[in-house]
C-alpha cells in the first residue's frame, strides 16, 4: 500500500501524523511512505529522518494525495484540500464532522472513505486516539487560562493560586472526562480552588478518591452549572458525546451571571463547544470577548506543543496505520470492532451514527456496504 504522510496546513498547527520510526516499520513490512517536504518541522524532525528511515520524499501536497492510498493527518482536510480527495482513498484522521456541516458534506461528496481517530474505540469502550491530545488539551486548559486570567490579556487580574491572606482563583470544570481530570491536576498543582461537575456520579466518586483536597466534585445540572458560573474566575468546557456535537451547558444569557473578566476555555469547540457564544479561534487570534467575559476556543490546542503531541499522538495511531496498510480497511476492520466504528463514511455514504443524525443524513451501518 501507499501511504501519505501531508504538511499539515492548519493555522498553527505544528503536528504530523507519522515518526520516523513508523515509517521504518512499514517500509520493512513492504510499503511505500511518501511525507511532504517540511511536515516534520514543527515537531523538530527533519526531512532527512524520514529519508534515512525508507520515506520517499515529495514536494507538494498535491504529489501525496495523488499517489496515495492511504493518507494518515492530523487534523480535518481543508477546503483547499477537499478537491484532492478521491473516490474510495482511506484519509485516516481527526474529523469532527458534527461540528462543521460544510466539512462533511464536501468529504461525503468525494467519496473517499474517513476513519476518524476520535470515534476508534478501544477494548473498554474508550478512545484510544483521542485520550492523548485530551489530556495535553486538558493540561495546556490551565496554562491558558492562568494566562488570560492576567490583567494585561482582559481577564481579571487574578493568580491561580492566590497567595498569603489572599484567596485562589475559582475553577469551574464542565465534564469529568480526560480533559477535565487533566485540568484538575494542573489546576491543584497551583493550588487553585477546583471544583469538578459531571452527570456520572460513578465518576465523581472516581475523581473523589483520586483529586487533592482542593478538587472538589458537583453533580451537574442546570442550577449547579449556574451556581458555579457565578463564582468561577475561570471556565474549562471539557464535555464529549462521541461523534457528536458537544451539548450547550453556558446559554448567552449565563454569561450574565459571570464576573467581568472571567475566561473560559472551551476545549471542545472541535465539536462545536459548550457555550451558545464560542466561535472557532487560532493560536493567532486566539480569544474575542462577549459580554465581559474572555472567550478562548482555539480549535487545536495541542498543535501549538507540536513536538509533544506528535510523539503523544504517533504512539497511539501507528498500530492501526500499520493493521489497515497490512490487511486493507476492511479486512482490518472486520477483524476489529473499535477500528469499524472509526469509519464515518464510505462510498459517499454516512456509517456514524451521530453525525447522520446531526445533519438530517442517512445513515448506513459500514458492515452493510
Amino acid at each position: 500500500m501507499i501511504l501519505g504522510v501531508p504538511r499539515e496546513i492548519k493555522s498553527d498547527e505544528y503536528r504530523l501524523a507519522m515518526l520516523p520510526s513508523g515509517v521504518e516499520e512499514l517500509v520493512s513490512a513492504g510499503h511505500q511512505v511518501l511525507v511532504e517536504r517540511g511536515a516534520g518541522q514543527g515537531s523538530g524532525i527533519p526531512a532527512d529522518e524520514y529519508a534515512a528511515a525508507g520515506a520517499t520524499i515529495v514536494e507538494t501536497h498535491e504529489e501525496v494525495f495523488a499517489n496515495a492510498d492511504l493518507i494518515v493527518k492530523v487534523k480535518e482536510p481543508l477546503p483547499s484540500e477537499w478537491p484532492l480527495l478521491r473516490p474510495g482513498q482511506i484519509l485516516f484522521t481527526f474529523f469532527h464532522f458534527a461540528a462543521d456541516e460544510e466539512l462533511t458534506r464536501n468529504v461525503l461528496e468525494s467519496k473517499a472513505t474517513a476513519v476518524a481517530y476520535e470515534t476508534l474505540r478501544g477494548r473498554k469502550g474508550d478512545l484510544p486516539l483521542l485520550t492523548p491530545m485530551s489530556e495535553v488539551a486538558g493540561r495546556m486548559s490551565i496554562q491558558e487560562g492562568a494566562r488570560f486570567l492576567e490583567r494585561p490579556q482582559d481577564g481579571r487580574g487574578i493568580l491561580l493560586g492566590g497567595v498569603p491572606g489572599v484567596q485562589p482563583a475559582h475553577i469551574a470544570i464542565l465534564g469529568g472526562g480526560v480533559v477535565g481530570k487533566n485540568a484538575a491536576q494542573i489546576a491543584a498543582g497551583f493550588q487553585a480552588d477546583v471544583v469538578i461537575l459531571d452527570i456520572n456520579v460513578d465518576r465523581l466518586r472516581y475523581l473523589e478518591d483520586i483529586m487533592p483536597a482542593n478538587v472538589n466534585t458537583i453533580f451537574s445540572d442546570r442550577h449547579s452549572v449556574r451556581e458555579q458560573l457565578q463564582k468561577a474566575d475561570l471556565v474549562i468546557g471539557g464535555v464529549l458525546i462521541p461523534g457528536a456535537r458537544a451539548p450547550r451547558l453556558v446559554t448567552a444569557d449565563d454569561l450574565k451571571l459571570m464576573k467581568q473578566g472571567a475566561v473560559i476555555i472551551d476545549v471542545c469547540i472541535d465539536q462545536g463547544g459548550c457555550t451558545e457564544t464560542s466561535r472557532p479561534t487560532t493560536h493567532a487570534e486566539p480569544t474575542f470577548i462577549v459580554d465581559g467575559i474572555v472567550h478562548y476556543c482555539v480549535t487545536n490546542m495541542p498543535g501549538a506543543v507540536g513536538r509533544t503531541s506528535t510523539y503523544a499522538l504517533c504512539n497511539v495511531t501507528f498500530p492501526h496505520v500499520l493493521k489497515i496498510a497490512n490487511n486493507g480497511l476492511r479486512k482490518a476492520s472486520a477483524a476489529d470492532d473499535g477500528l469499524a466504528a472509526a469509519v464515518n463514511m464510505y462510498g459517499g455514504k454516512v456509517t456514524n451514527r451521530a453525525v447522520a443524525e446531526t445533519f438530517g443524513l442517512p445513515f448506513v451501518n459500514y458492515s452493510d456496504c
